[in-house]
């Protein structure tokens, strides 16, 4: 099976049940500067298996998690941690979930590939703090 046949349904995600619940309300917050995030974001958290934080998985991307990942539409792997938009700098490698790439990583395990909406983002490796 290829990638993009892999990844063309959305894989079933996992999210701690504070930080849906937070994600939810930052995505509602933000709904008319960038209508498109947060439905994609509302979508994820809607859609999510909620755990307590001590319960998550931990090969399951969260909030402050270390991702490996490689964007394989472009063929770039990339490094990042998924931060909230205050603590967000490109530069330190730390992308804000709201961003396209932020918002479909949220949730996913290692292994797992997804397609985003242009894109196909494939996580090889998750490092919490």
């Amino acid at each position: 099976m290829n990638t993009q046949r892999k990844a063309a349904s959305r894989p079933p995600i996992h999210m701690i049940d504070a930080e849906a619940e937070m994600l939810a309300d930052l995505a509602l917050s933000v709904e008319r500067r960038m209508p498109a995030v947060s439905a994609l974001l509302l979508r994820e958290a809607g859609r999510a298996r909620l755990h307590r934080a001590a319960d998550i998985p931990g090969d399951v991307v969260t909030m402050g998690s270390r991702v490996e990942f490689v964007d394989e539409t472009h063929g770039v792997p990339r490094t990042v941690t998924l931060v909230y938009p205050c603590e967000a700098d490109i530069s330190e490698g730390r992308i804000s979930i709201l961003t396209p790439v932020g918002a479909a990583l949220i949730g996913l395990r290692a292994g797992q590939s997804i397609f985003w909406p242009d894109r196909i983002l494939t996580v090889f490796e998750v490092r919490h703090p």
